[in-house]
């Protein structure tokens, strides 16, 4: 594999990222959040599927006090380059590094605003991720931090991809209702789980950080 892949979570208890409702700020606290920040800073690119960019907006920066250092690039997994082109990943293209990874040749509204499209196979209606990978790696993008949402998650543990998980846990229960933070991932035994091994757990705020790694 050209680049490495760690997965983060931010769930409750019980595995949710938001209520059935898409309510979802703030699950977990502020420590939690600040090393999350801190996570991103240690990597060359944070990574979320399209779903995520167009309902939460996010800027995908990292946001510390005091931090100098340079921004990891933004990529969204995008197969139909639906990115809005008012979004703050677009309009803020120019200044920090914004890639979408599409299945389609490059729209021109996007390359005209600063993203930077690859275009990587499909693997049904999705880019195929192994490609992803390649593909950002070739573009000098080796330390990938994936953050969401569910669907994401899951692929990337599908495919074997995550070599390390942050797992920030909030003291809550949201309920078989809400939104899981890991997708279907179609098991039809144990056997075929992704298997971590835990690695250290520790508190932050109210929260619980465990990190694990891939055996």
């Amino acid at each position: 594999m050209a680049g490495s892949v760690t997965l983060k979570l931010a769930t409750s208890l019980d595995g949710k990222i938001a209520t059935a409702s898409g309510e979802s700020r703030w699950i977990t606290g502020p420590e939690a959040r600040a090393a999350v920040h801190q996570l991103r800073a240690e990597h060359d690119a944070v990574l979320v599927g399209v779903e995520t960019a167009l309902a939460d907006d996010p800027e995908l920066t990292v946001r510390l006090d005091g931090w100098a250092g340079p921004q990891p690039a933004r990529v969204v997994l995008d197969s139909r380059q639906r990115l809005a082109d008012g979004c703050k990943l677009v309009a803020t293209a120019r200044d920090i590094p914004t890639y979408v990874i599409s299945t389609t040749p490059p729209a021109s509204r996007l390359v005209a605003a600063g993203v930077r499209v690859l275009q990587v196979k499909a693997f049904g209606d999705r880019p195929e991720l192994h490609d992803v990978v390649e593909a950002l790696a070739k573009a000098g993008l080796n330390r990938l931090f994936v953050e969401g949402g569910g669907q994401v998650a899951a692929s990337f543990l599908s495919c074997g991809l995550v070599e390390r998980l942050e797992w920030f846990r909030a003291a809550m229960v949201i309920g078989g209702e809400g939104r899981a933070g890991v997708g279907a991932l179609a098991l039809s035994a144990l056997a075929d789980a992704p298997r971590l091994r835990r690695i250290e757990v520790r508190e932050v705020g109210d929260d619980l950080w465990e990190r694990y790694e891939r055996i």
